[in-house]
């Protein structure tokens, strides 16, 4: 077994990490990851089941990629030309979403530490708390939901439409902007990945990087967030350190 990082934590001078309108936050890797293989399976079946024809994702850059991309890369490396899939795309997003929800009792998902603290803290701050993720929205809801963590987000940014993720971000963020109300409302992306950073730049918001998915503290900084921590943990205990943790009953 590995031995845990040491903590580390980086916050941009003046940057008030806890105390924007709003936060939009990755599942995998930053809010949990999974210890089976039924997201990464589905991909396989939607295309057989659709197509009647093998996915090869080998090259293909999963993390920090939305789903719509994985299969736009998929058949971009196996030269297979966009007439040949693009009219089958949601049709391939459904018999992926179908297979996950059929086989999520099976899932295995971990909580990234510090994750349900933090929630608590933003939301006492008067917070709104959002998803924003490459998952399509059947499947997002079903992780977060599976996990015990689906009454803290009030809405969700998905793929469903949107191949790259700086228009997810970007639709995610206009819905946290109507539900406060205020189309000037601060608003912070959470996620694990130097693609959530550079997605969260393109639409001039700032992003908490987390080294809890494949990235390091060391390769998130060179992207520059206006934050970064080894977990989201060692965050909060670094800037709130007499915060009481605190839980939410998953029954509510």
């Amino acid at each position: 077994m590995s031995t845990p990082a040491a903590p580390r934590v980086y916050i941009q001078a003046g940057f008030r990490w806890d105390c924007q309108r709003a936060y939009l936050f990755d599942i995998d890797g930053t809010l949990l990851r999974h210890r089976d293989r039924i997201h990464f399976d589905a991909f396989f079946h939607g295309v057989r089941s659709v197509l009647g024809r093998e996915l090869a994702l080998d090259g293909v850059i999963l993390a920090g990629n939305t789903d719509p991309g994985i299969l736009r890369d998929a058949f971009r490396l196996a030269q297979v030309d966009d007439a040949a899939w693009r009219p089958h795309r949601e049709g391939i997003l459904n018999a992926m979403c179908a297979h996950f929800a059929e086989r999520r009792a099976g899932l295995l998902p971990t909580i990234m530490p510090g994750v349900e603290s933090t929630l608590a803290h933003l939301e006492r701050q008067g917070a709104l708390l959002g998803l924003a993720t490459g998952n399509v929205e059947r499947i997002g809801w079903i992780k977060v939901e599976n996990a015990g963590l689906r009454s803290w987000f009030a809405f969700g940014g998905f793929c469903d439409r949107f191949e790259d993720r700086a228009d997810m971000i970007s639709h995610a963020a206009a819905q946290a902007q109507t539900i406060l109300g205020d189309p000037s409302a601060t608003i912070c992306v959470v996620g694990d990945t130097p693609f959530d950073i550079q997605a969260a730049r393109a639409n001039s918001l700032p992003t908490i990087a987390v080294a809890t998915g494949r990235y390091s503290f060391d390769q998130l900084m060179e992207h520059h967030p206006e934050a970064c921590t080894t977990t989201l943990e060692d965050l909060l205990r670094s800037t709130t350190p007499a915060a009481e943790p605190r839980v939410r009953d998953n029954g509510s």
